[in-house]
Parts: C-alpha cells; sequence; structure tokens
C-alpha cells in the first residue's frame, strides 16, 4: 500500500482524510490512466478537505477538482483553487442545476452520504453528463449489507444488480426495450462499484458472426442432456394417455415436468447458499 502513487498523494494531503487501507489499490486500478490528463474529477463529500488535496496531488495541475458537500463551511477550500458546491446529492433539482454549470465530467467518486437513496440519484442523475471513457465509481457500498441506510430491498447493491441484467439485455435474443442504453460496463471489488462509459461498444447492436473458416460439421454436444430430456418429455406429449387433458393444462402440466427435472438435477445449485 504504501509504494501506491495514490497512498502517497494521501499521506503528502496537508488537511485530514480517513479511508480504508483496502482503498488504494483500487484506486490505483480505476485513476491510474487519467493522471497527467485534463481531467473534471468530482468528489461527492468534501468533509475535512484531505482528499481534495489528495486528488489534486494525484492526477495533476492539468486536472479540474470540484467538490460536493453539505456543508457550507467547505466553501473555504475554494481559496486554494477548488472548486466548490454545496447541495444534497438525492436532490435531482441540485444535480439539473450543477450539471448545467459544470458541463461534461470525467470521473465521478462519491463518497457521500452512503444512503441507498443518495447513491441511486446520484447515478441516475450524472451517467447522462460523464463523458466517452469516464466513470462514476460509488465507494463504501457495503452499506447495502448494514442497517440505517434505506430500505434492504431497495439496496445500492440490488440496484446493481438490476443494472447489470439490464445490460445484458443488450444481447440480440434478449428484449432490448429493457436493456441499459448509457452504461458500457460495470466493476465491482470490495466496497466500491464503478460504472463505465464507452458509448461506441455500448451502441453496437449484438449479432452473430462467422469467421469465414472451414466448416468441419462437428456436433455441437453442449445441449445433449438438454435435448434427452426434450425428446422424453416431446414423447410423452404425442402419448395418446394425454389426448383427452385440454391443451392448456397439458403445456402448463408439461413446461411444470420440464422445469422440476432441470432444477432437480442442477448441480451448481450449492454455490448459491
Amino acid at each position: 500500500m504504501r509504494d501506491l502513487d495514490s497512498f502517497k498523494s494521501y499521506i503528502k494531503s496537508p488537511y485530514k482524510s480517513i479511508k480504508h487501507n483496502t482503498y488504494f489499490e483500487c484506486y490505483e486500478h480505476f485513476f491510474s490512466k487519467y493522471r497527467g490528463e485534463k481531467i473534471t474529477f468530482v468528489e461527492i463529500g468534501v468533509f475535512g478537505g484531505g482528499s481534495l488535496f489528495m486528488w489534486r496531488d494525484y492526477f495533476g495541475e492539468n486536472a479540474r477538482i470540484i467538490g460536493i458537500d453539505l456543508n457550507k463551511d467547505c466553501l473555504k477550500w475554494e481559496k486554494y483553487g477548488f472548486e466548490i458546491y454545496i447541495g444534497d446529492q438525492s436532490d435531482e433539482f441540485f444535480w439539473e442545476k450543477f450539471k448545467n454549470k459544470v458541463g461534461g465530467i470525467d470521473l465521478v467518486l462519491d463518497d457521500g452520504g452512503h444512503t441507498y437513496e443518495q447513491q441511486i440519484i446520484t447515478v441516475e442523475n450524472l451517467l447522462n453528463s460523464i463523458n466517452d471513457k469516464g466513470m462514476i465509481l460509488v465507494e463504501d457500498t457495503h452499506t447495502s449489507y448494514m442497517s440505517g441506510f434505506g430500505p434492504k430491498k431497495y439496496s445500492f447493491i440490488n440496484y446493481v444488480k438490476n443494472k447489470i441484467d439490464k445490460i445484458n439485455h443488450r444481447f440480440n435474443k434478449l428484449s432490448y426495450s429493457q436493456s441499459e442504453k448509457n452504461i458500457w460496463s460495470i466493476e465491482i471489488v470490495e466496497s466500491m462499484v464503478a460504472f463505465k462509459i464507452n458509448k461506441k461498444a455500448t451502441n453496437l447492436k449484438s449479432r452473430i458472426t462467422d469467421n469465414g473458416g472451414i466448416d468441419d460439421n462437428s456436433r455441437d454436444a453442449r445441449y445433449d442432456k438438454i435435448t434427452l430430456l426434450n425428446s422424453v418429455i416431446d414423447k410423452l406429449s404425442k402419448s395418446h394417455l394425454i389426448n383427452f387433458i385440454p391443451i392448456k393444462i397439458q403445456k402448463f402440466f408439461l413446461n411444470l415436468l420440464r422445469t422440476i427435472i432441470i432444477k432437480y438435477k442442477f448441480k451448481a445449485r450449492r454455490f448459491f447458499n
């Protein structure tokens, strides 16, 4: 940890900052490629001001460092060259005004109040303001497993799981209308979630391709077990014994049988404990 540049900048800061020791490796992983670049970096949660100095040292003088906090006392950091905005991150009107003033953003680090409402509203309101190849990094997502930060049903991590489902719905055989159009990828590390923007990749239409190589007509064996199961059910469905049962009940019964057999034979269920 001590040899990481983000940690060195953290120690060098003249004002107080508090961070978990596991976070510095994550900062290097997510932020190192932006060092020395002309970027707009937004940190939610200024606290004692220490992290503002940390990020200016880490990213370099080309970076525009913006801090957001509820405490009006944080305006004192403006005299050191930082931009400070006072507002509530769970207030959508605040975000509208903020975006109109600031413009495009490259990086957002949410180290604010850590409630589910604050985290979710922040991501939803800032996604369309993140420049291409930028990201939103939400810290302290362990609060999703703790009490006092909101209804567990609507935890931030449950929101992330919902986003993962929507990203996968960009696949061409799933419902594109239910897909996520703003986020290219989501990366999760301990206590952090990164929402990454790649507009070209996100808008690429999913379709199958063929490299034009020689086809040796090899048999695809991956569905053999399912094919055997379907064969048994197919024979049962054609049996004269079932002809006296209404079609709707037949379909319900056969689908139920398929579901029960697959679930019973599902070996991987032990990994969901």
